[in-house]
C-alpha cells in the first residue's frame, strides 16, 4: 500500500475531487477558528479517504485471472473470449470489479530508423495514432455479481476478426471504485493470448470440370476412405466421427478404435497456391484468393477429394486428416504474397492461366479473374470462378 507496484494506480474520481476540495476548505476554517467541531469533521474527511483506499486495496488482493480465447478463429464470425475468475481470499467477497480488454491484428514489423517528431520530416502523428487505433477492437467486462470467498467466476465478450492473420487479445486492467467511489483503483496487466484467424469462407461458381468422375464398375483401391467395405481398424484420432467407432474392439482393447473403409476411386486434386507479388497487385483480390483457396480446400476435404496442399516453391503436403486441413488454414492465414518471377499463357477467352498447372494431373492453380474476381483451373480449364 506504502509502495504500490509497477502500473498500479489510484486515481481520484469527480467525487473524491470534491471531498478533497471539502476537505481542504474546512481545514483551512479549522485552522483560522481553532474549532474542535471542523476539526473532527476534517479528520472524518480524510479518514473517508484513507479508509476507501484500503478497502480497494483489499478487494483487489487474493483476486487471479486467468484468460481464455478459443482458437482458431474465422474473419467475419463471433468469438468469445471468456475470463476466468478466482477469489483466494477466506472470509472477504470481492465487489465490483471491471477488466478492460483490447484485441488486435498482429502484422509483420517492418524495422525503421527512429527518428524524432521535431527532426523527423514527412511524419503526422495523429494520422500514425489514428492509424493504429483503427486496428484495435476494445470491450469491458463487468463483475456485476460479488464474488465469493474462494469462488470462482467466469465472464465472456464477443468479438468479431476483421482480419485474417494472428489475433492477440490483452486484458489491458483492472479497476474498481470499491468502496465509495471516492477514488478509482486500476491496475496494470500482462496478461494476453495469441489465436489465429482463418480467412472467412466466400462463395463460388464450380463447373463440371470440378464434378465428381468415377468411373464405372465401382472399382475401389485398398486406402481409406468412406466406402462400403472395411479396410482396417485404427486408433481413434482428434477429428474423427464416433460413428465409426468399433466398440466391440474398443471394448476388447480398452483402447477407442475406429473403421476405416476402402475407398472408391475417385478423382482426387491437389491445391497449388502461388501469392506472385506481380499477378496478385490488388489487397482486396489477393484476400479474396486466400478466402476461395480456403473454401475450395475445405470443400474437397469434406467430399474426400483433397490429396495435398502446396504454397508457392515449398513441396507439396499430404492432407488424410483433420489436422492436416487445419495446418493449412493455419498457413493461408498468413500468406503475404512474395516477389518472384511470373510467366503466363492465354486461353481462348483471354484470361490469365499460370503455366504452373501445365502437364501435371489434377492440380488446382489459381489466376486472377479480371480486375477482382479469381479462378481456379486443373489441367488448363476453368474449374472454378469467385
Amino acid at each position: 500500500m506504502v509502495y504500490p507496484q509497477r502500473g498500479h494506480r489510484i486515481l481520484p474520481t469527480v467525487p473524491g475531487v470534491l471531498l478533497i476540495g471539502l476537505a481542504l476548505g474546512i481545514g483551512t476554517a479549522a485552522y483560522n477558528s481553532s474549532s474542535n467541531i471542523l476539526f473532527i469533521t476534517l479528520s472524518l474527511l480524510l479518514a473517508c479517504l484513507i479508509l476507501s483506499g484500503v478497502l480497494s486495496w483489499i478487494n483487489l488482493r487474493g483476486v487471479t485471472w486467468r484468460l481464455r480465447v478459443p482458437g482458431p478463429l474465422r474473419v467475419g464470425h463471433d468469438a468469445t473470449v471468456a475470463l476466468e475468475l478466482r477469489n483466494g481470499k477466506t472470509f472477504l467477497p470481492t465487489y465490483g470489479l471491471w477488466f478492460e480488454l483490447t484485441a488486435r491484428a498482429i502484422d509483420v514489423v517492418v524495422q525503421q530508423r527512429a527518428e524524432s517528431t521535431v527532426t523527423g520530416r514527412g511524419i503526422d502523428v495523429r494520422e500514425m495514432l489514428a492509424k493504429a487505433e483503427a486496428g484495435v477492437t476494445r470491450g469491458q467486462l463487468m463483475l456485476r455479481e460479488r464474488l465469493e470467498p474462494e469462488g470462482e467466476a467466469r465472464l465472456e465478450w464477443g468479438c468479431r476478426p476483421e482480419k485474417r492473420g494472428l489475433m492477440r487479445v490483452d486484458l489491458a486492467g483492472v479497476g474498481s471504485l470499491f468502496p465509495f467511489g471516492f477514488l478509482k483503483k486500476e491496475i496494470g496487466t500482462e496478461l494476453w493470448s495469441e489465436t489465429v484467424v482463418w480467412p472467412a469462407p466466400v462463395e463460388y461458381r464450380r463447373n463440371a470440370v470440378l464434378s465428381p468422375r468415377r468411373p464405372a464398375g465401382g472399382e475401389r483401391v485398398a486406402r481409406a476412405g468412406t466406402a462400403g467395405d472395411l479396410h482396417a481398424l485404427r486408433r481413434y484420432a482428434a477429428g474423427d466421427s464416433h460413428r465409426l467407432i468399433h466398440w466391440k474392439a474398443s471394448a476388447r482393447t480398452r483402447t477407442l478404435l475406429v473403421r476405416q473403409f476402402a475407398a472408391e476411386s475417385a478423382e482426387g486434386y491437389s491445391l497449388w497456391l502461388r501469392t506472385d507479388a506481380a499477378v496478385w497487385t490488388r489487397p482486396e483480390q489477393f484476400e479474396l484468393l486466400v478466402s476461395f483457396c480456403a473454401t475450395l480446400a475445405e470443400d474437397l476435404f469434406r467430399a474426400g477429394r483433397l490429396i495435398g496442399v502446396a504454397i508457392n516453391d515449398e513441396a507439396p503436403r499430404a492432407v488424410r486428416r483433420v489436422h492436416d486441413m487445419e495446418a493449412f488454414l493455419d498457413r493461408l492465414a498468413v500468406v503475404r504474397p512474395v516477389e518472384s518471377e511470373v510467366r503466363k499463357a492465354k486461353d481462348g477467352e483471354g484470361a490469365a492461366v499460370p503455366d504452373e498447372g501445365r502437364g501435371r494431373k489434377n492440380v488446382l492453380v489459381f489466376a486472377p479473374d479480371g480486375a477482382r474476381g479469381v479462378a481456379a483451373y486443373v489441367d488448363g480449364q476453368k474449374a472454378a470462378s469467385a
